[in-house]
């Protein structure tokens, strides 16, 4: 498969790319410190198409497909992951509401989504108990007349207290499992949400993480998306699409402090010789340009296969725990490399470390990952 990227896709790099250097690098080790939700910039990124990359054109998105979206992800997550991750749960909302929504309920939400006038999507499915068991949800929606009322909570809700729109999760047929479970387009303003808490968290400052509470929360029938009874199955195609962007802003920061850690070993002199001459630096160096060559690759490729709509989840699952786990690593040799330097706030490889590390927790933790690709070779046998 060629997933060399077309000049489309390359200027929706470019497009983030600039973006990125403009509006979030400069922003991005105070907004560390103060964690601001960055409404300014999500509205900016809007005007320039990248809050709706893969979303159909005629629903307001760009229409540029999963190859571009991957490469604008990488540009973002190089430049404030804080901001990238608010970026990549929008643009997997509105995706989500495009593809799987009645034309009337698409046409209400997303084109608002998209162009920054709800500042933000969320994706309400982990629960305080269940986390990645979603089948075990508690939430629960109960159809009254022509409504439905919504009652539960949802935890780890990326942008839950600044979404406009949040797609939730409840169970509407109690004791049918997975077959039980209804997605909902659901108002961030609805009467009966409250946001009980927000997290404070190792890094990704910028990024707000929130529980919130649904107590009867109304919603009419028209507001489910595809059928009742279908949400789980809407629940892991949107977290196979998902891992695709979780991948690729992994990589984004890891290339980030990759070419610190590089810039600071050309300039760093000890023993009468820049530092990356040194065989023990400059091997370390060489892992991580190699993984991260490697981990771009297999993102692509992941893209590319969704792309054409063939089954993509393995390569999904693959390359989310390779770009993951291989993007941690990268980080903290880059903090390595800068000594004493890296582990003080003045550089920005300690902000990275600690950004990347939630890679390989949300979207579907490490383990998850390998659980998904262990079960897809079972049963190609």
């Amino acid at each position: 498969m060629d997933f060399t990227p077309t000049e489309e896709q390359l200027l929706v790099q470019r497009t983030a790319r600039d973006a990125a250097e403009r509006l979030l690098l400069p922003k991005a080790a105070a907004r560390d410190v103060s964690g601001e939700f960055p409404v300014a910039e999500l509205k900016e990124l809007a005007a320039l198409g990248l809050l709706g990359v893969a979303v159909p054109e005629e629903l307001g998105g760009s229409g540029m497909g999963t190859i571009a979206y991957s490469l604008a992800m990488m540009e973002l997550g190089r430049g404030d992951a804080s901001v990238s991750v608010a970026v990549s749960v929008t643009n997997m909302v509105a995706e989500l509401i495009a593809a799987n929504a009645t034309p009337e309920l698409a046409k209400q939400w997303v084109p608002r989504i998209v162009s920054g006038e709800l500042i933000a999507g969320a994706f309400g499915l982990s629960e305080p108990e269940t986390g990645s068991d979603a089948a075990a949800m508690r939430t629960t929606a109960v159809k009254s007349g022509s409504t439905w009322r919504i009652s539960g909570s949802k935890q780890w809700i990326t942008s839950g207290d600044h979404a406009g729109a949040i797609i939730v999760w409840a169970v509407t047929e109690p004791g049918a499992g997975h077959k039980g479970i209804t997605a909902f387009v659901v108002p961030g303003n609805a009467k009966g949400l409250t946001v009980a808490r927000l997290e404070e968290k190792m890094g990704l400052h910028g990024s707000s993480t929130a529980q919130l509470v649904l107590e009867e929360v109304e919603v009419g029938e028209d507001q489910i998306l595809a059928q009742p009874g279908g949400g789980f199955a809407l629940a892991m195609m949107a977290l196979d699409g998902g891992r695709i962007g979780i991948a690729s802003q992994a990589i984004g920061i890891a290339r980030g402090a990759l070419e610190a850690a590089v810039r600071y070993a050309g300039e760093r002199q000890t023993f009468g010789q820049a530092i990356i001459k040194h065989q023990a630096i400059g091997n370390m160096l060489a892992d991580a340009a190699t993984w991260l060559d490697a981990a771009t690759l297999m993102t692509l490729r992941a893209a590319a296969t969704k792309d054409a709509k063939q089954p993509f989840s393995q390569h999904a699952a693959m390359a989310k725990l390779f770009a993951t786990e291989r993007a941690w690593q990268i980080c903290d040799i880059a903090l390595q490399v800068h000594g004493g330097y890296g582990y003080v706030r003045d550089f920005p490889v300690e902000r990275m470390l600690r950004d990347v590390r939630a890679a390989r927790i949300y979207e579907g933790t490490s383990e998850i990952q390998r659980l998904v690709i262990a079960r897809n070779l079972l049963r190609a046998q």
